[in-house]
């Protein structure tokens, strides 16, 4: 998590210097506002493409990681892929509602350590998730072809790869939950081109559940048992097309 807000921070002064680098008072050539009539529409739609972080916030069983002598963490954040589309709803002219359905694929690592710091296994849980966000939109002022704006709803997240029953050929003793919620929240910039709109977005997704499946396998409980709690956390830059 420390790394997915130290690329907000970082990306916040981007979407002020493009407000403030788009409007130029000394600029005298009237700049051209590109496809208007978009905003005006009561319902648009589009496509979505972009990529993704996975990760999970552990809260681990004090008393388990005592007697197994192990603490569970994801060291390595890998990269995913994800593809919606895009329904746009107008409830203002600065606020629309948007769904969008789609897919988002990814892994996650979790690295098992003993007490005395040495390491012990690695389970790869992968993800092929369903997803169904309802958003808010709130857009800022327009700048020429330039408009920022935030973005924050919900989601509910189907993860068709999550398995029923250990599998003893992976050696992955870890299995997590089907169905999980989330909350959402991030910001980005529209950009006006002569026949779309192209938005970039930084969004990050905060799970809601306890997706952690408390059914240890028989010869390897101590992977599960030192896990108390076990949340989904995404980060996902995305490219809007509409």
């Amino acid at each position: 998590m420390r790394n997915h807000l130290i690329i907000l921070l970082f990306c916040v002064p981007l979407v002020s210097w493009a407000q403030s680098n788009v409007y130029n008072p000394g600029n005298k050539r009237p700049q051209v506002r590109n496809y208007q009539e978009v905003d005006e529409r009561p319902m648009h739609f589009g496509f979505t493409i972009g990529f993704n972080t996975m990760d999970f916030h552990f809260k681990n069983d004090l008393s388990h990681i005592i007697s197994d002598s192990l603490t569970a963490d994801v060291t390595v954040l890998k990269p995913g892929f994800h593809v919606n589309i895009i329904t746009d709803y107008r409830l203002g002219n600065n606020l629309s509602a948007r769904f969008l359905p789609g897919l988002n694929f990814g892994q996650r690592n979790i690295t098992y350590w003993k007490s005395d710091g040495s390491y012990d296994a690695d389970m790869l849980i992968e993800s092929n998730l369903l997803d169904f966000p309802v958003l808010l939109k709130y857009k800022a002022k327009r700048i020429n072809n330039y408009r920022p704006f935030v973005i924050a709803g919900g989601n509910v997240r189907l993860d068709m790869a999550a398995k029923r029953k250990y599998d003893e050929n992976e050696e992955v003793y870890v299995r997590i939950k089907k169905l999980d919620y989330y909350y959402e929240f991030g910001f980005g910039i529209d950009f006006y081109s002569m026949y779309f709109k192209f938005s970039t977005e930084f969004k990050y997704s905060v799970g809601l559940r306890n997706i952690l499946t408390n059914q240890p396998e028989e010869r390897h409980p101590q992977y599960v048992n030192v896990i108390d709690r076990l949340n989904s956390n995404l980060f996902l830059v995305s490219f809007h097309f509409e």
